[in-house]
This record gives C-alpha cells, sequence and structure tokens, in this order.
C-alpha cells in the first residue's frame, strides 16, 4: 500500500478522496510550520502557571501568535480581561477550537492546560489558510477559569458561542486510556459555601452562653462521611473547612464550609446536592446555628461527545497508530466544556500523555506536561483536530447538521421584554 508520512501520521489509498488525502497533507504541513513557535509556547505556558481569571501573560503570548497568523483577534471577550477570541473566515459553518490556559493554584499545570492551548493553537493555525476551501469561519476563543470559575460557561452566556456549530478541544490524561472519545463523558459538579452562623462566648468564662458553628462544621463533615456509604459508586462529594474561629479563648461564631458534588447526569446531580444539604441542615439545627448556602462557581453540566465529530478523530488517532479500542464508558472528573457540549455539538477526547502512570492534579503530572513526549502527542492532536475539522466541513450531511446546529442563546427575562416593548 501506498503511505506519504506527514507529521508521523499516515495518509494512505484508504482515504475516501484525492482531495481528503490533499486536504489531510496540508494540514498536516502546517502543523510542522508552526511547530517552533507553537512549541516555545506551550512551554511559556507551563512556566507562567497563571490561575483562574489570572493568566494574563497566557492570553497573551496566545492572541500575540495568533494575530501572527492572519487572525483578527478580540481582546476581554464577555467582560473576562483574559479571555480573547480570534477569528478568520467568512464561511456559512462556524467552527470553534477551544483554548484552555490556566493553572491549578500551588501546583501549576498539573492538568495539562498547556497543552490544550497548543493543541488548539496549532489546529487553528494549520486550518487558517484552509478557511475559504473548506466554507468555515474559524474561532479560536480563549477560555479562561477552567478549573476554578466556569470561563465557557460564562461565556457561553454571554454571546460568546452565538453562531457556533461545533467546538473541539483535547484534554491531557494518563498513559494508556484509549483515544477513542466514543461512549465518555464527564461529570456534572457543583461547588457552593455553607455558612454557619452562632454566638460568640469566652471559651472559659462563658462557654455555655456561645452557640459554637465551628462544632456545625464538624458535624456537617461527619454526616457527609456517613453519606458517602449511601450513594452509588460513580458520585463525588468533596469539602473542607475554610474558616471555623481563629483563636482558642473564643467560642466561634462563623464557619464555612466549602463543599462540591459531582454526578454523570442532571437529575442524579440535584438529587445528591439535596442529600448533602440536608447534612448541614442537620448539624445547624443539633447546634443551633443559622445556615446559609451559596453558589461558589457557575455549575459545569455533564459532558456529550459527537459521534460523528468523535469518528473522524478516531480515524486521525488510527493514522497515528494510537490505541482507538472502544472505551469501557464514562470516566471521572468536570469540565465547563459540558456546558458547551449541552447546546453545540462537540468533541472533548483525552490525549494520553507517555509515560505518565500517576494521577492529574499532581506535582509529578504537571512535570509531564512539560516534557518532549507531552509535546510530541500536543502536535499529533493539534493535527488530528484540524483533520476532524476539515472531514467534518467536508462531508455535506454532516456539515448541514452542523450549519443547522449554530448556537443562538435564548434572550433573557429582560432582554425578552425589551424586545417586547420595541417592537
Amino acid at each position: 500500500m501506498d503511505t506519504t508520512e506527514t507529521t508521523g501520521a499516515k495518509t494512505t489509498s484508504a482515504d475516501p478522496t484525492p482531495a481528503a488525502g490533499a486536504l489531510r497533507t496540508a494540514v498536516a504541513d502546517g502543523v510542522d510550520r508552526w511547530k517552533p513557535r507553537v512549541g516555545a509556547l506551550a512551554r511559556n505556558i507551563h512556566s507562567y502557571k497563571e490561575t483562574s481569571f489570572e493568566e494574563v501573560r497566557s492570553a497573551e503570548a496566545i492572541t500575540a501568535l495568533l494575530e501572527e497568523g492572519g487572525f483578527e483577534v478580540e481582546r476581554g471577550t464577555s467582560g473576562l480581561p483574559t479571555a480573547f477570541s480570534a477569528s478568520a473566515g467568512t464561511g456559512s459553518l462556524t467552527v470553534a477550537l477551544c483554548v484552555e490556559y490556566d493553572a491549578l493554584p500551588g501546583i501549576g499545570h498539573a492538568c495539562g492546560h498547556n497543552l490544550i492551548a497548543g493543541a488548539s493553537v496549532a489546529a487553528a493555525l494549520a486550518l487558517r489558510p484552509l478557511v475559504d476551501e473548506l466554507g468555515i469561519t474559524l474561532k479560536a476563543i480563549g477560555t479562561p477559569a477552567e478549573e476554578h470559575g466556569g470561563g465557557k460557561a460564562l461565556m457561553l452566556e454571554r454571546g460568546a458561542f452565538d453562531g457556533v456549530g461545533l467546538a473541539l478541544m483535547v484534554h491531557p490524561v494518563q498513559d494508556g486510556l484509549t483515544y477513542n472519545p466514543a461512549g465518555t463523558s464527564a461529570q456534572a459538579v457543583g461547588r457552593y459555601k455553607a455558612t454557619f452562623t452562632g454566638k460568640a462566648a469566652h471559651a472559659a468564662a462563658a462557654p455555655h452562653l456561645g452557640v459554637n458553628a465551628a462544632d456545625a462544621a464538624v458535624l456537617s463533615q461527619v454526616a457527609i462521611g456517613l453519606l458517602r456509604q449511601q450513594i452509588p459508586s460513580d458520585h463525588r462529594i468533596a469539602c473542607f473547612v475554610a474558616e471555623a474561629g481563629h483563636v482558642t479563648n473564643i467560642i466561634p461564631e462563623k464557619a464555612v464550609v466549602e463543599f462540591e458534588c459531582r454526578a454523570f447526569t442532571l437529575p442524579e446531580f440535584h438529587a445528591l446536592l439535596e442529600r448533602v444539604r440536608r447534612c448541614f441542615e442537620g448539624a445547624a439545627l443539633a447546634t443551633g446555628t443559622t445556615l446559609e448556602f451559596e453558589d461558589s462557581e457557575p455549575l459545569y453540566e455533564p459532558l456529550l461527545q459527537d459521534d460523528d465529530l468523535a469518528a473522524h478523530w478516531t480515524a486521525a488517532m488510527d493514522a497515528f497508530g494510537k490505541d482507538t479500542s472502544r472505551s469501557s464508558g464514562l470516566s471521572g472528573g468536570s469540565t465547563d466544556m459540558g456546558n458547551i457540549s449541552q447546546v453545540i455539538p462537540s468533541l472533548h477526547p483525552w490525549l494520553s500523555i507517555p509515560g505518565a502512570d500517576v494521577p492529574i492534579h499532581s506535582h509529578a503530572f504537571a512535570a509531564l506536561a512539560d516534557t518532549p513526549p507531552a509535546y510530541g502527542v500536543m502536535f499529533e492532536a493539534g493535527t488530528a483536530l484540524a483533520w476532524t475539522v476539515a472531514a467534518a466541513a467536508s462531508t455535506p450531511t454532516q456539515r448541514e447538521r452542523f450549519t443547522r446546529a449554530a448556537y443562538r442563546r435564548r434572550p433573557s427575562t429582560q432582554e425578552a421584554s425589551t424586545q417586547e416593548g420595541a417592537s
């Protein structure tokens, strides 16, 4: 069988048309051309270690490179200073490549967002010369604060994804996971603060006159710990005490517990959240404290993988000789890409770092995200993302479906009343 080597991948005579093979070659050549610049970008982002909504240097470095590559860049998209939207082309199908670049507090890029940024930017730069041929409007959308803050959820609500028909990104994981995203997902997650308010008193002279908010925090943790015995194995609860007193001789009058709940469906999530809330309510009742709940971040919704995009991605990974066997199913963790996937056909496949036998969100994984093997698969992923876009845009039935799927926000109650008054 005749083959042509391109960026470590093989374009074979099994490709459906010569045009498809030519597109693949053009994309792979484009990734090769930008490799030095994108590689330096990803390494710099790794060194910056900028956390949610503070990714100033990362966002500026990415947008500068995209401008150099021929994109028109809007900075501060959706009112978020470190968000951006870079656009090229005027085609009827709008494609979004999501770019993440926030790090974890105190631990750096232990989720490999420097690789996510590099893959999406490489794909965008490689596709830029082909936008007219493909008939697409191409957007590289910088989405800050994935780890904490829900940048994509906020940008979706504020219009950054209006008109987008398909959205893509990749996410690094440990070695040995399949590259086939079909059937995989991520959990919904909601994050909250529970504040107990009691009454201060001298801890030695008059403890009986105090109402101990710290006791309520302890009781809530005990109740949640016992609840874990009675929930499904794919549900998750995590919490920590953010505040519970400051000195030993004062009965604490305020205690704050931050917590999160996760489940793979929204009905399961809301049912779990209600059970956890009752743990806090019981603790408040037992101690005589008052209780208030507060949402600390936007809700991250479950992730949906588009079957057509997953099939194109899997075919691309086959060309790189990756394991594309069918996954055993759902996987843990959460992402605000889930919010995008609920309303726009989306792809969020997993990028397996060679030799990474440690968990994500660890110092060891952060180190592995800045190694030659990691950057090697980053460029393969960037090529595969671009191939996926080209294949979807060039398949008439899929193109029509994605074009029809272009996202339009429902107007808020205030917007709707304004529009009605103006009609």
